[in-house]
């Protein structure tokens, strides 16, 4: 997908040649200085009830006269700010997807100015309605013929918008990576999956990646993280990777994300119901991987280290057991009581391994336990810092 601004000549928005034309709709009333044909065509719709200017609502209409886009969509943005125009546009883009056009215009309309957190919003839109999984989906629906998207905007505001654009760009592809690792299953997104796409990252971006295999790991003392690995099939891997924007003596970020590319709970066996979903127990990883790569893309300022432990957790015959003792990279001994809790078991070695980096932070990230969402429900997640500071500056985030 292209993205780029644009200027709207002195026809205004009716003039511009695109395949489409979506005009995001801020307020509760038809916009002032909107283009007589659309304001038109607007104010018709919401007069005779087939459009409420309610965030996310939409109206479509073909060969409107007077405007020179074949096809026009009106989506409402409640009163115009980020939240409700990713809303807009994601619903708008929606809209058009299924049709012909290749290139949209989207326009900003109302008493709001477009800026560069409109930029980002507009990509990450566009990134969710677009976006379809088809590495193991022969029958997935045909890709969106949607090939570019110019933002029409200001001269005035032209510039904040397209470095809104770029960094939208970076994230909105490392949000794809993320949600591709998570939705393969768990016989393709293995540990040396992860690897891999890690690796990818190294060449593609200049990461520096090691992959750390089971004797490596060994060497390490990383006692705890294997015992969780012993039952699968499937060779461990211990991923670090290493982005540096910033000098050398600057201390880095690192960033931990659980990867169990399945989860069966091992011998403490989970209930079979829904358990084909454990393959998103890496979703830590690929949060990880994902992060890396929008660094990398924007070349940010800051010395970032991502560290992934992944393996399996299956219940083998050489698993581990409920009531065994294993010896973690720090030396204490955990008495392991129930083998679903494999989580902290492996992130506990990756958080002594990070120690070693002597970093300004570190951010755990992990899909570690269903009690979490018992607690807090589906559309919140749990965050927990010894540093308050810390804590308001991911918030804020």
């Amino acid at each position: 997908m292209d993205f780029k601004t644009q200027v709207a000549g002195a026809g205004g928005l009716a003039s511009i040649a695109s395949d489409a034309l979506l005009v995001v709709v801020a307020g509760d009333a038809v916009p002032k200085d909107l283009d007589k044909a659309l304001a038109d065509v607007l104010s018709a719709a919401v007069a005779h009830g087939d459009l409420s200017l309610k965030p996310g609502q939409v109206f479509y209409a073909h060969h409107v006269a007077g405007v020179k886009a074949p096809r026009v969509c009106f989506a409402a943005a409640g009163d115009g700010a980020v939240k409700g125009f990713r809303k807009a546009v994601a619903a708008g883009l929606g809209a058009l997807k299924g049709g012909g056009a290749k290139s949209v215009a989207v326009a900003l309309a109302g008493a709001v100015d477009a800026g560069a957190a409109h930029g980002e919003a507009l990509v990450a839109a566009a990134s969710d309605a677009l976006y379809v999984y088809r590495a193991t989906k022969p029958s997935a629906p045909a890709a969106s013929k949607l090939a570019s998207v110019a933002f029409v905007v200001a001269k005035a505001q032209q510039a904040a918008v397209a470095a809104g654009l770029k960094v939208g760009e970076a994230v909105a592809a490392g949000v794809e990576l993320a949600r591709e690792c998570a939705n393969r299953p768990g016989n393709h997104c293995t540990p040396s999956h992860l690897a891999a796409e890690a690796k990818r990252l190294a060449k593609g971006h200049g990461l520096k990646v090691e992959v750390l295999d089971r004797k490596d790991c060994e060497k390490l003392g990383m006692g705890s993280f294997l015992a969780v690995a012993q039952g699968s099939a499937e060779p461990p891997k211990f991923i670090v990777a290493r982005y540096h924007g910033a000098a050398k003596d600057v201390a880095p970020l690192v960033l931990v994300g659980k990867g169990i590319t399945f989860d069966t709970g091992g011998i403490s066996l989970k209930p079979a119901a829904e358990m084909d979903e454990m393959k998103f127990d890496m979703g830590g990883a690929a949060s990880v991987l994902g992060t890396l790569r929008a660094v990398a893309a924007l070349k940010a300022k800051v010395n970032l280290v991502g560290i992934i432990p992944t393996c399996e957790n299956m219940p083998d015959g050489r698993a581990i057991k409920p009531g065994d003792v294993v010896t973690s990279m720090s030396g204490q001994t955990i008495e392991i009581l129930n083998t679903d809790a494999e989580g902290r078991l492996i992130l506990c070695d990756a958080l002594t391994y990070a120690e070693r980096l002597k970093p300004a932070a570190v951010v755990d990230i992990a899909t570690l336990t269903g009690a979490c969402v018992i607690a807090l429900g589906h559309h919140r997640s749990g965050l927990f810092s010894a540093d308050d500071t810390l804590a308001t500056e991911l918030l804020a985030a």
